[in-house]
């Protein structure tokens, strides 16, 4: 078995895949999971964790062969290498800087590119090929540009429809927090379906718009997919997709771990 972990600022998502995949060109995901990014917990905490999660699966860790994770929290990656190192009996490959991605990163500073952002990009060229755009629905929502030779050329990064909505309720005295939900109807009746509006809609338009352009520079034949924990939000057929796939990023490792196996954990 592989052991996927992805760290965003919200969320954390992590994965246990078989070792050979049930498909051609996709791996066979045997168990997920998702829990909140808690910067205050301690390695002992998330040990403790991953150890649930494994029991209530029915999943031994002893079989996990090797593991790699990805991360846009710096103090949460060290917290995870080593609860992986301890839990599995060897380090996990990271995201970075010296690893293998396949694709050739075209921005002005590779380095600075958050980590999900390439591992999304390698995981859609894989499955879908390119001119491509991966759309991300997470705490911030990014649009990443491939080429149809399988560059990464950079994107958009807007805020995410979470961040959107602290902002409106912090900013404004008699604005109440909301679960999110798609609106009844574009004309909200009172003040929760008002802002379920145009929350909804806004984020809707903002997404077709930047997709638009991005599929014009990127020319003829240009696919689109969605994938995040607010991607199955929005609907398809009206933003253009050809895909929603949730679990996006976790095949992204998957592919990433089985190009770069018997390199170092660390590239520091």
């Amino acid at each position: 078995m592989i052991f996927v972990l992805d760290i965003g600022n919200t969320n954390v998502v992590a994965g246990v895949y078989e070792r050979e995949g049930a498909a051609p060109g996709r791996g066979r995901l045997r168990q997920a999971w998702r829990f909140a990014s808690d910067r205050l917990k301690t390695t002992d905490e998330y040990l403790s964790l991953l150890r649930d999660f494994f029991r209530q699966a029915g999943l031994n860790p002893a079989r996990v062969r090797g593991g790699i994770l990805s991360s846009v929290v710096p103090p949460l990656t060290l917290v995870f290498e080593e609860a992986c190192r301890r839990l599995f009996g060897r380090p996990a490959l990271v995201v970075g800087p010296g690893l293998d991605l396949g694709l050739k990163v075209l921005t002005d500073n590779p380095s600075e590119v958050g980590a999900d952002r390439l591992v999304n990009a390698v995981a859609g060229f894989a499955l879908h090929g390119g001119p491509l755009v991966v759309m991300d629905f997470g705490t911030a929502t990014t649009f990443d540009a491939v080429s149809r030779k399988g560059e990464y050329l950079g994107g958009a990064i807007a805020p995410g429809v979470s961040i959107s909505t602290e902002a409106l309720v912090s900013r404004t005295a008699r604005l109440p927090r909301i679960d999110m939900a798609r609106p009844l109807s574009p004309i909200g009746r009172n003040t929760v379906e008002s802002m379920r509006s145009g929350i909804y809609y806004g984020t809707l338009g903002q997404a077709r718009e930047i997709l638009s352009r991005l599929r014009r520079e990127l020319g003829p034949g240009c696919r689109a997919v969605a994938t995040g924990g607010l991607s199955g939000w929005l609907p398809v057929k009206e933003l253009g997709l050809d895909s929603v796939d949730p679990d996006l990023t976790l095949e992204g490792l998957r592919l990433l771990f089985q190009r770069n196996q018997g390199r170092p954990a660390r590239r520091r």
